[in-house]
């Protein structure tokens, strides 16, 4: 197989043919002898992951025609006697740091005197900003200090209220202020009035926190509704604002008190800053598990261990899911608080170190991965990776469920690929090996006629097929001699119910109507390869001719239409076991590509080129450069292949592919994608396959990653499945999934009917798995 190595600034960028079980090491040679880089100084990236001597590539399951990316390095030169100064150095001033910080934490303290201030005193009962919601919860000072550095600047030590044990939290003289205790009147409640409310910011209508907030609305004209909104003033520095809250206790919004000096205070006012008002106001508790009870063990509100809420300066809280936990409940226990820059997580969120392959470490193998032949059998001389038989799909059709009967949509009788994993992901044989794609349960979807059976026998139109099984493959053989009889189970059984007859596991059974049987998808696969091709059209045949039939293309897999079980029976085959055989007859309404009809149609459409893996010729073009480049003489294959494809596409582009009638008259109807429709039309000078190709990529829906399906065309000209954009009103987002153009909540939601037919004229059939 082959893969591409591009350097990170994508300037620069190399195939290499290699094996599934080329060593790390090897791609590192290749890299230096065709971009000149030497192994000490490449970075190799895929996937993420950074690949390692040592290793190989299916351990990183590199598949064919995938991108390893090269980051290119300086050249290391250590020095081991500078290295060594360095650490000395470098842990001499760790040492200094950390001293220094411990300084600073033992005298930190120090730096605050405690004074007199002439507004309040320790012991007062005041309202404080919360810095974590911007709300003002009910307090007490507790110390009042400046900072030597800034005589100007007060700190007040306050307590909130229900939490008590924990450590004081310093406020400026901005953010407090005397206890709320008078509630509004009626002609209190004027528009622009700062007001203290309650308000849930989540559930409006619940019981939530206490905000400042200024009176932008106020109708008083019904006694029990009465509507009052209002603008939020929130932050350390009242510095946010939010518009348009809705207050729903009406009844329970509160004068702000005014700040006034000691000597200039009522008795009134001096005794709510020593007892506080008579009546506590009522705000959402912290902690909805216990509602506040600090005599409750609660594991939300307290240690998520013990559920104890003593020693809050002994808790620390997970930076993930903010839960608090004590030094001594951990296991093992904390000594101490770590620095405040460092993050935190307690055991439930923290990653396992040991799943997190760092650069230069191994693999983490699964089990899955430590039986794969690289790791079972290491010193095996068999490379069987650098074939492409062994080259997975690399993507899947979901045009169509898997277990779909009938032609796929889109894809049209005579379609050539090159190999069978791209038959596989177009849907149309999805097994990358088996001959027979089936349940036997349900029946057969498709089968290939490979040669690869001495009983099989092809006239064409009809032809009689050889079941599977009765062959012994132990040790990965992909085929043998028979060597037992076959039964009719698996996938010979899911054949047998395609037939229109009763299934008889004895003598076999003839259809009573032979085309109201399941249909059969059939595809023929070529006799010759690339070397076989090169010597010669008389010599053209290769390893897979041994049985192959004369009905077949030259090169590749073909599909060749819908066929359908006649009969099937067992009898004693030319190996001397009992096979099953099924005897099928086309019924397709398309011409076979071995007519002149057929002929015809397939040079108008331009299906005789065969469809190669992106990169796959130009891996064969390096290859053969290489060859040359060791004195080779022999033609190139990859000229051979060329000129064939270029001869054909001279054929294919004096005609071009002209879109059917009806199809080009539903695409004019689709007036509101006319500008997409123009870009698929571009592709018509090619291949029916490419514009087919084109249509799919351009009516893709953004959310399911499949073709519209019942398509809401937006008003910015984005294509939507009716279902997906439900969905997404569903979950209350009401933008375009595609460029996020407001919609609108009561968009109507009217699917494209003139868009639909001409995607179901193009992809018959495609809705019906959806």
């Amino acid at each position: 197989m082959y893969i591409k190595v591009k350097t990170m600034d994508g300037k620069e960028s190399v195939m290499l043919t290699v094996s599934k079980m080329s060593l790390i090491e090897e791609i590192r040679r290749l890299v230096k002898d065709k971009l000149n880089v030497e192994p000490a100084c490449q970075r190799l990236f895929f996937r993420g992951k950074q690949m390692e001597d040592g290793y190989r590539l299916i351990d990183y399951g590199i598949n064919i025609n995938d991108v390893v990316q090269l980051m290119i390095r300086a050249a290391p030169v250590p020095n081991p006697k500078v290295v060594k100064e360095a650490t000395e150095d470098q842990s001499v001033t760790d040492e200094a740091n950390d001293k220094e910080k411990k300084d600073t934490n033992k005298t930190g303290d120090e730096s605050l005197t405690d004074v007199v201030c002439e507004y309040y005193e320790v012991q007062d009962l005041i309202d404080a900003k919360d810095p974590f919601t911007s709300s003002w919860v009910e307090a007490k000072i507790v110390r009042i200090t400046k900072n030597k550095d800034d005589n100007h600047q007060l700190e007040y030590h306050v307590l909130f209220q229900g939490h008590e044990r924990e450590i004081p939290l310093p406020r400026t003289f901005k953010q407090i202020r005397p206890r709320a205790e008078e509630l509004c009147s009626n002609q209190d409640l004027k528009v622009g009035k700062m007001v203290l409310v309650n308000y849930n910011m989540e559930e409006n209508k619940e019981r939530g926190l206490w905000y400042d907030g200024k009176l932008t609305k106020v109708d008083l004209q019904s006694r029990t509704k009465r509507k009052i909104t209002v603008t939020l003033i929130m932050g350390e520095e009242n510095e946010t604002e939010v518009n348009d809250c809705s207050i729903y206790f009406v009844k329970e919004i509160m004068k702000i008190e005014e700040v006034k000096k000691r000597d200039e205070q009522t008795a009134e006012e001096t005794r709510l800053l020593k007892k506080g008002p008579s009546n506590k106001r009522e705000s959402a508790p912290y902690c909805h598990h216990c509602n506040d009870n600090p005599r409750r063990k609660c594991k939300f509100c307290g240690c998520h261990e013990c559920g104890s809420k003593e020693n809050p300066d002994k808790q620390i809280m997970c930076d993930e899911c903010d839960l608090p936990y004590h030094l001594y409940c951990l296991k093992p226990p904390l000594s101490c608080m770590p620095d405040e820059s460092e993050e935190w997580y307690c055991p439930k969120c923290k990653t396992d170190s040991s799943q997190i392959v760092k650069a230069g470490e191994k693999l983490k193998e699964s089990k899955k991965k430590a039986k794969a032949p690289s790791n079972v059998n290491k010193n095996t001389t068999r490379d069987w990776g650098r074939g492409m038989a062994c080259a997975g799909r690399a993507k899947e059709c979901t045009i169509v469920p898997s277990n779909h009967f009938g032609p796929i949509p889109g894809v049209d009788v005579g379609t050539t690929w090159r190999f069978r994993f791209q038959a596989s992901e177009a849907g149309v044989h999805r097994p990358p090996v088996g001959g027979i794609h089936g349940r036997e349960k349900e029946g057969a979807y498709s089968i290939v006629l490979s040669g690869g059976y001495e009983d099989d026998l092809d006239n064409g139109d009809s032809f009689y097929y050889t079941g599977s099984g009765g062959r012994d493959l132990t040790g990965n053989k992909r085929t043998a001699e028979q060597s037992c009889n076959q039964t009719l189970t698996r996938m010979n059984l899911a054949l047998a119910i395609n037939c229109n007859a009763e299934v008889n596991e004895t003598d076999g059974a003839e259809a009573k109507d032979w085309r109201k049987g399941k249909p059969v998808r059939v595809l023929r696969k070529g006799h010759a390869d690339e070397k076989s091709l090169a010597k010669g059209p008389s010599k053209g045949k290769g390893k897979a001719a041994k049985h192959a039939s004369s009905y077949g293309p030259e090169i590749g897999v073909r599909y060749d239409g819908i066929y359908k079980i006649v009969k099937y029976w067992p009898e004693k085959g030319k190996s001397g076991f009992i096979v099953w055989r099924y005897f099928l007859q086309r019924d397709d309404s398309t011409s076979p590509v071995w007519t002149e009809e057929g002929k015809q149609r397939i040079q108008q459409l331009g299906l005789d080129q065969v469809i190669y893996p992106e990169g796959h010729l130009e891996a064969l073009e390096a290859k053969e450069q290489e060859k040359e480049k060791n004195g080779g003489k022999r033609k190139s294959v990859v000229e051979l292949l060329q000129n064939k494809e270029n001869s054909t596409a001279k054929k294919a582009k004096k005609s071009g592919y002209q879109l059917e009638p009806e199809i080009a008259e539903l695409i004019e109807k689709d007036v509101l994608n006319r500008k997409l429709w123009d870009e698929c039309k571009e592709s018509l000078d090619d291949t029916k396959q490419k514009f087919v190709s084109k249509v799919e990529e351009r009516f893709l829906c953004i959310c399911c990653q499949e073709i519209v399906f019942k398509p809401i065309t937006t008003v910015c000209t984005h294509n939507i499945c009716l279902p997906c954009l439900q969905g997404s009103f569903k979950a209350k987002v009401f933008t375009c999934p595609s460029c996020r153009h407001e919609l609108g909540k009561n968009m109507p939601m009217e699917p494209n009917e003139d868009l639909c037919r001409a995607l179901n004229a193009i992809f018959p059939g495609y809705e019906s798995g959806r």
